[in-house]
């Protein structure tokens, strides 16, 4: 469908401009990956800056959402600084690989100004130009060794030409996309691995394909066709041009700072809570454990990308500056990733794999010890369907049995199913609907059996797990159990709020006295980090005293929403 051209840069015009920039890496994705040659050859660079645009897009929508029905039923729409705020920080927390990162503090630096208090608003050409420059100036400031014939080298590009035009918006963009542009094809001649290779930087043709969006988004017109290759004509200056789909064998950079000869084994991401002055010491400190240093964010809220050798100190420097979370590593391979040229021999799938959805760092480790590759899901911050596929990718198996553990992300897990199958995975999507279920499935998953088989019986064991949660009240409400109040307590029962107390342990045993008349033979709590120290004992004292041949199971979930799951099977 064809959009609506935006005039001047408010919330609708964002949330456009996400929506189109998706769209658009999503076409370049597999033209991005499969060439892929500096510093590290795992073929994901597309793929990172889509999953970091699908997760700025989803928050957009998140606010937009929030506004479909204001005071007294009217509909209203987001301000542009609520709009651009959601976008950075979905970026942030979503960015995958260091070309993410990267992008998330660009799309930072833009929300810095689009988003600045003051008497004049900066929604005009004028304002874009402010917001380009500042978006490549804070991105630079963020690598620890920026190196030129990268992203940086286009970024800054942008801001240049932006700032040498006057105009409206659209003029702006225009004047940025082909100034990326023009940088995007000399990246060969600034950097030599690209230049041996023939090919342009990967992280620069993703910025390229965000500002095609955003010259879309303020003049309803697709740029054209974008320089991604050298071929054999480099050394006479020309390139050649081909359309959305790169030739095969060409390749795309992926890292915006120098690589230490051979490379690091290991990289490692993270999100980090710290204050400003621990992160400054982060920054020295990892930086002289590897390289490819990158720490993107602010006001508390941090995402950390670096590559090393030894994985556990760098997380062990988070430990040291704040909390870190939503930690990810990922071995490299046998060496031979950080040569070009080489590839790294295919290493074999297993037969079969379970993905889960884990909404705390407890249970997150609970699930690993049990054999599944968990995505963490922070209260709030559900994980995007191509976070899910992700992780189906990272379990490496022919079989897969995804566990969703939650309601809402029904639809999200069954896009992230439909997109793995027709990668020649094969995916069952178990419906579960809170992670005590999920335990319960992985309890009895049977690997050596038929597929089906397993499927069957895990879905069984599912089923028959009913499943609750305590938790506080964050606003007055509506519920199947009356009104409550901000700060009430809340007993749901497979969804809907069945009790409504002042008391988290009177609650949790009234919860818990419901679900047990139906009968049980065991009961599962996962305590989170809120909940008081007694509660879990009053339960399994409960348990012990009034019902006879039931057992009790605890777990420490860890920061993970509700005070308190209680599944009973």
């Amino acid at each position: 469908m064809a959009q609506v051209p935006q005039t001047f840069f408010d919330a609708l015009a964002v949330r456009t401009w996400c929506g189109l920039a998706l769209e658009a890496l999503g076409r370049a994705r597999e033209e991005i990956d499969a060439i892929n040659v500096y510093p590290v050859a795992d073929g994901d660079t597309g793929t990172n800056l889509y999953l970091t645009l699908e997760s700025a897009a989803a928050a957009v929508e998140a606010v937009f959402a929030g506004h479909e029905v204001g005071a007294g039923g009217l509909t209203g729409k987001p301000a542009l600084a609520d709009a651009a705020h959601a976008m950075a920080h979905g970026a942030l927390i979503g960015a995958q690989g260091n070309s993410g990162t990267i992008l998330a503090q660009l799309l930072r630096g833009m929300t810095q100004v689009l988003a600045a208090d003051g008497e004049t608003p900066h929604t005009d050409g004028s304002g874009l130009r402010l917001a380009l420059r500042q978006a490549a100036d804070s991105a630079r400031r963020a690598v620890a060794h920026p190196v030129e014939g990268t992203v940086l080298s286009v970024a800054s590009a942008a801001a240049d030409a932006a700032e040498a035009t006057e105009g409206d918006c659209g003029t702006v963009a225009r004047a940025a996309y082909e100034g990326a542009r023009a940088a995007l094809a000399a990246t060969p001649e600034q950097l030599a691995v690209l230049g041996r290779a023939g090919v342009v930087d990967a992280g620069g043709r993703g910025l390229v394909a965000v500002l095609g969006a955003l010259v879309e988004t303020f003049t309803g017109e697709t740029p054209g066709a974008v320089v991604v290759s050298a071929g054999h004509a480099l050394s006479a200056g020309h390139a050649r041009v081909v359309g959305d789909t790169a030739a095969a064998g060409d390749s795309l950079a992926d890292d915006e700072c120098a690589p230490a000869a051979g490379g690091p084994a290991f990289e490692v991401i993270y999100l980090l809570e710290a204050e400003d002055a621990a992160v400054a010491r982060l920054r020295d400190r990892l930086d002289a454990l590897g390289d490819s240093l990158v720490v993107v964010g602010g006001d508390g809220l941090w995402n950390v990308h670096v590559h090393v050798d030894d994985a556990g100190t760098a997380v062990e420097a988070g430990v040291e500056a704040g909390r870190p979370y939503r930690i990810r590593i990922t071995h490299f391979g046998a060496g031979d990733v950080h040569t070009t040229g080489a590839e790294r021999p295919p290493r074999e799938r297993v037969q079969r794999a379970v993905v889960a959805v884990v909404p705390g760092e407890g249970l997150a480790g609970l699930y690993t010890e049990a054999g599944a590759t968990t995505v963490l899901a922070r209260p709030g911050e559900p994980p995007a369907s191509g976070e899910l596929v992700q992780a189906v990718r990272r379990a490496h198996a022919r079989e897969v049995v995804l566990l969703p553990n939650d309601a809402d992300l029904r639809h999200t897990a069954a896009a992230a199913a439909e997109q793995a199958r027709t990668e020649g995975i094969r995916v069952a999507l178990i419906p579960t609907r809170s992670a005590v279920q999920g335990i319960a499935a992985l309890a009895v998953h049977e690997p050596e059996r038929r597929f089906d088989e397993d499927v069957v019986s895990m879905t069984s064991a599912a089923g028959a797990t009913r499943y609750a949660e305590v938790a506080v009240a964050e606003r007055q409400s509506w519920t199947m159990a009356g009104i409550c109040q901000a700060g009430d307590v809340l007993g749901l029962v497979d969804g809907d709020v069945a009790v409504i107390g002042t008391d988290v342990t009177a609650t949790a045993e009234s919860v818990l006295d419901r679900m047990l008349q139906a009968g049980g033979e065991l009961v599962t709590l996962v305590l989170g980090d809120e909940a008081p120290e007694s509660v879990a004992a009053h339960l399994e004292a409960r348990v012990r005293e009034s019902y006879l041949a039931v057992d009790t199971v605890v777990y420490r979930g860890g920061r993970q929403g509700a005070l308190l799951l209680i599944g009973v099977e």
